[in-house]
């Protein structure tokens, strides 16, 4: 298929983007787009126009009307769509009425089975794609002792990603921090270099070299979807200390470091890890095992390639009934 999709979040988007179709990704003016996989290219807005694609994939409310605009047809109703929700709700977790709630020209891809069970998409097809990381291998040395974590604009987001729950850890052992914006945490935690690092935000391989080297990797999200970060550290074979929130209890076994709804249980493994580097291996291997049996970058692009068949499929057919018997269809969701 030629698949229409905008670059955003990035190790997803290089998942998806290394499957067997042709992906259109266009130019956004003040956004940097990296270096894309064989079967995708950048094109520039005004190139569409005459471009026949066969699915368009939707991340962000506004590329609904984006697309029309630059393709001439309403996704949905003229070309195939489905929308790939990343996140939980913002405003009402179990409330929350998703913005294609009972839509049923557009299926809503979760990313995680909580993220379906949690937003309420009335009548709207849904359907779960879990993560698939392309696997870096095995790097894990633990050789450095500290603690590593991976939040991108941890003040600015604050409980969400558990950046409060920072200091308890640092209390354990030397926190080094990797991610946008992580220079403010500092000043915002009042922790000194001896208690808290900042790396910075890394190239991925670069990111994933230096996060291998620390001892253990801390997950204190509170709020977010199943971060990639995380499955990451588990590929490399860190052994992770996650708190127990959203999807982590299906992601991560407690035997491939610690989950738990108590932070102090996690800084207490946290000392334990700390002290025991054969511990942390082990458990850190468990990890790694885990990782692979859910989240392969295989698994992953045969569940996408069921659900663009099914997508095309579904929307062929609706055309032709609204063919062969007009007085009969009524799409007000699209119309």
């Amino acid at each position: 298929m030629k698949i229409l999709v905008w670059y955003l979040h990035g190790g997803w988007m290089q998942a998806f983007l290394s499957g067997s179709h042709e992906y259109l990704v266009p130019a956004e003016p003040g956004r940097d787009m990296p270096p894309l996989p064989p079967h995708a290219r950048r094109i520039e807005a005004a190139e569409l126009a005459g471009v026949d694609v066969d699915l368009v994939v939707l991340q962000r409310i506004e590329e609904l009307e984006w697309a029309e605009s630059l393709l001439g047809r309403r996704p949905g109703r003229d070309v195939p769509a489905v929308f790939v929700e990343h996140n939980t709700p913002k405003h009402s977790p179990v409330a929350e009425r998703h913005f294609l709630s009972d839509r049923t020209d557009i299926p809503v891809v979760h990313v995680t089975h909580f993220n379906r069970l949690i937003w309420d998409c009335g009548s709207a097809p849904t359907v779960v794609i879990e993560h698939g990381i392309p696997d870096p291998g095995q790097q894990y040395t633990g050789a450095v002792e500290a603690l590593g974590v991976v939040i991108n604009e941890p003040v600015r987001r604050g409980r969400v990603t558990g950046t409060d729950l920072l200091p308890a850890f640092a209390s354990a052992g030397r926190l080094d921090c990797f991610g946008i914006a992580t220079d403010r945490l500092p000043a915002a935690l009042d922790l000194g270099p001896d208690r808290l690092r900042i790396v910075g935000d890394l190239p991925t391989e670069r990111l994933h070299a230096e996060l291998a080297q620390r001892r253990a990797y801390v997950h204190p999200m509170r709020w977010t979807s199943l971060g990639l970060s995380l499955l990451e550290a588990m590929f490399l074979g860190m052994p992770v200390l996650v708190l127990d929130a959203t999807e982590a209890a299906r992601a991560v076994p407690p035997e491939a470091g610690a989950r738990s709804a108590d932070p102090a249980e996690l800084v207490a493994t946290a000392d334990l890890l700390l002290l025991d580097p054969d511990e942390a291996h082990r458990r850190g291997a468990v990890a790694r095992e885990a990782a692979i049996a859910r989240y392969g970058l295989r698994r992953f692009l045969d569940d996408w390639d069921a659900v663009l068949a099914d997508t095309r499929d579904a929307h062929t057919r609706r055309a032709r009934a609204r063919v062969d018997a007009p007085h009969l269809i009524t799409e007000g969701a699209s119309s």
